[in-house]
């Protein structure tokens, strides 16, 4: 096999001088070196040094195809690195590796904290939000953050969550000469003169996070009424059989509360939205949650807006289920595919009974009563009976 042209090479703080031979090898052997400037001042790469263009671009190093290049990254440039984004557009024979420990790594050895028990982020361009679906508990997260400012708006956000007494280590340069740590709490957050490169660590307090199972509570989600309650999304939830990885079309989305804990659950989402505040309730809901990176929206009628989106792994029909919708979807889902409806008028009833006896699965309806005031008593007030069908193609 030829020799890879293009290396990746793992810098610390500590700068070039501790690099192992064969990354100062690949580091001396290159023509051109592309980094961060501070990384470039640190390799003290003089002319060959390139630094990213603004806004970040690959095209630069493909460009160098064949000739002997250097791409400098901080610590693992696989791990929220350069390396992904890169290798991504080579095949492995281009391409060799010299990693140097992370900053994660660094950040967990001075705390002694267990690598494999904690949570690790780049949240260089990605919204505090990202962390909904992680926090727990006393769970240990290390974030690292885009600039100075970062970590004090990390800790409003955490305050804002009701984590305000979490501990948090505030860490920049590690491993290098100018390496700094402090510690503080989210609420009571007060430190100055921070600069990059900065790592968070934080350790949470107890009653924070996210339930892990299906049917968060209504009033966790904006919506106009139209919503999935608990107890059915989570029965609806349980039919879908969310994994992590796959695609859901929640079709008549309303607030798209099932969309949302799908990707909750580690998947991706496309919800179809005819009504414009409908559809800007579930943009608030993605927003919230920190799944914007999951959950995509697409506005318009159901039957046309499907014909050109990726091919699902399960679909929810919650609303406007019709005779025309079933019969498009029947007609273009592959063999495998989970469908979920639930209908509460007696014509959308009718229909699934008709889907059931041609198309099998399992027909169930759902009756609920809640515990209500009656005179100076209570009673059982009864909600409207969801049909829903369920079956897999």
């Amino acid at each position: 096999m030829a020799k890879p042209w293009l290396s990746f090479i793992g810098l610390s703080d500590d700068s070039a001088v501790g690099l192992p031979a064969a990354s100062r090898a690949a580091l001396d052997a290159a023509e051109v070196v592309f980094g961060g400037p501070r990384h470039l001042v640190l390799a003290d790469v003089g002319g060959r040094g390139h630094p990213w263009p603004v806004p970040f671009s690959v095209d630069p190093v493909l460009a160098q195809r064949g000739k002997c290049t250097a791409v400098l990254a901080s610590g693992d440039p696989f791990w929220f690195g350069v390396g992904g984004s890169l290798s991504a557009h080579l095949d492995p024979s281009e391409w060799q590796s010299f990693a140097a420990p992370s900053t994660f790594s660094l950040v967990a050895a001075h705390l002694g904290w267990r690598l494999e028990e904690i949570t690790c982020h780049g949240l260089h361009a990605a919204p505090f939000a990202r962390l909904r679906s992680v926090m727990a508990p006393h769970a240990r997260l290390i974030c690292l953050v885009r600039d100075g400012y970062a970590p004090a708006q990390l800790a409003a956000w955490l305050a804002e969550q009701g984590a305000g007494v979490a501990t948090l280590w505030v860490m920049q340069a590690m491993g290098g000469a100018d390496q700094r740590i402090r510690q503080t709490t989210a609420s009571g957050f007060d430190l100055t003169d921070i600069r990059s490169p900065v790592a968070v660590a934080i350790d949470l307090p107890g009653n924070v996070g996210l339930p892990r199972v299906a049917g968060l509570p209504d009033d966790c989600f904006a919506h106009d009424g139209q919503i999935t309650k608990r107890p059915i999304r989570a029965l609806t939830l349980s039919a879908l059989a969310p994994r992590p990885g796959e695609l859901l079309w929640d079709v008549g989305a309303g607030s798209g509360s099932i969309a949302v804990e799908w990707c909750l659950a580690g998947g991706h989402a496309i919800a179809f939205e005819q009504k414009p505040g409908r559809a800007a309730n579930i943009r608030r809901n993605a927003e919230n949650f920190g799944l914007t990176h999951r959950l995509s929206i697409v506005e318009g009628d159901s039957t046309t807006s499907i014909a050109d989106q990726a091919i699902p792994d399960a679909v929810f029909v919650g609303g406007g289920g019709t005779t025309a919708l079933f019969g498009h979807l029947l007609a273009m889902l592959p063999a495998g595919t989970r469908l979920v409806a639930n209908g509460v008028t007696l014509e959308t009833e009718a229909l699934l009974s008709n889907l059931h006896t041609s198309r099998g699965g399992t027909l169930l309806r759902i009756e609920l009563a809640q515990a209500e005031p009656l005179g100076r008593m209570r009673g059982w007030q009864s909600t409207r009976p969801v049909v829903q069908w369920s079956v897999t193609l």
